[in-house]
């Protein structure tokens, strides 16, 4: 199936929740690409001055605009969108969310519609995200690396899934107090109700990441840490030990490592040359990971983000670790 075209009452069945701040032409694309096979729209809004509420209501898509008092996250947005969506169409089955700055990739919802109606032990399906722009720099080229993932039954999906309704209600959607990784941790409530993830060898979506400088990459490891602890703070203690190898290996070559180095350098000088180990473990991963990339420069930048990584994520970890211990809520980090 190549072609978005659906009947009357498959059309019925189908609604998208797209979520967005200040995403201007990205979001104008993502909108246009899915009003080509869906026809009920819910665009959640929070605080754009770019004129996305009216871009969007303009484009006839229905409109949710985020109190602004409450703290934003793309959980709350999405839950917003969805009670909109289902209040305003009963008759919905399958719900797309979409991020903003992505726009939809023909054929995709057929071949989405097509597993979900064929296999209803499935809550979601996904597919192939990609950067538009992966040669811009190499933070896009990261991102392009990061959303090829396996193909076939997952454990995640990411913020552009086709969902099954049902699935949906009966986790309660999304949890509103994470501000990063929400994805991961509905599908983990997902599946511990007995419900599987599926990822499609189909193109899903364009992603435009626009990341040019390296702080977005340090700020985008950093809120990757806070997912982290915070999903293992959550479910750490589950029969899946969710999120602790993340955290282990953070903790590890971030913190323990480098301190038990340093310890010894302070005492004997020539065993700094222990800090050799982190060049020698990029060279593993680079070897491990030659066979899964297209090319040797993309196994190289893969692998010395995922060592060097480690430090900005350690720092949302502990960011998260602080904020839990003081009682209060950590605000977004953003990358762009």
């Amino acid at each position: 199936m190549s072609e978005q075209v659906f009947d009357d009452h498959i059309i019925s069945q189908l609604g998208a929740v797209v979520i967005g701040r200040n995403e201007g032409e990205r979001l104008k694309q993502c909108l246009t690409s899915l009003r080509k096979g869906i026809k009920h729209i819910v665009y959640v809004d929070s605080g754009s001055t770019d004129g996305s509420v009216e871009l969007a209501l303009s484009l006839d898509v229905e409109v949710v605009s985020l109190d602004l008092s409450q703290p934003f996250t793309a959980a709350r947005a999405r839950n917003a969108g969805l009670t909109k969506l289902v209040a305003n169409y009963p008759a919905l089955d399958y719900v797309q969310f979409v991020d903003g700055d992505c726009e939809v990739q023909p054929g995709w919802l057929v071949n989405a519609m097509d597993f979900l109606q064929n296999h209803p032990d499935f809550a979601a399906v996904c597919g192939r995200r990609r950067e538009r722009y992966p040669d811009a720099s190499i933070y896009n080229l990261l991102c392009d690396i990061e959303w090829d993932t396996p193909v076939g039954e997952a454990k995640a999906c990411g913020g552009d899934a086709l969902f099954r309704l049902t699935a949906l209600q009966a986790v309660d959607g999304y949890r509103e107090s994470l501000i990063a990784g929400e994805e991961p941790e509905m599908c983990l409530r997902m599946r511990q109700l007995g419900w599987k993830i599926m990822r499609l060898n189909v193109e899903m979506t364009l992603h435009d990441a626009a990341m040019t400088r390296i702080g977005q990459w340090w700020k985008r490891n950093q809120r990757a840490g806070h997912a982290f602890a915070e999903a293992y703070a959550i479910h750490g203690q589950s029969t899946e030990n969710f999120r602790r190898s993340e955290c282990k290996s953070i903790l590890f070559w971030a913190l323990l490592l480098p301190m038990f180095f340093i310890g010894l350098s302070l005492w004997q000088p020539e065993l700094s040359v222990l800090f050799l180990v982190y060049p020698l473990q990029i060279a593993r991963l680079i070897l491990r990971y030659q066979h899964r990339f297209q090319s040797l420069k993309q196994s190289i930048l893969y692998s010395v983000s995922n060592v060097f990584g480690k430090w900005p994520q350690l720092m949302g970890m502990v960011e998260f670790k602080v904020n839990s211990l003081r009682g209060i809520r950590s605000h977004l980090i953003e990358y762009k």
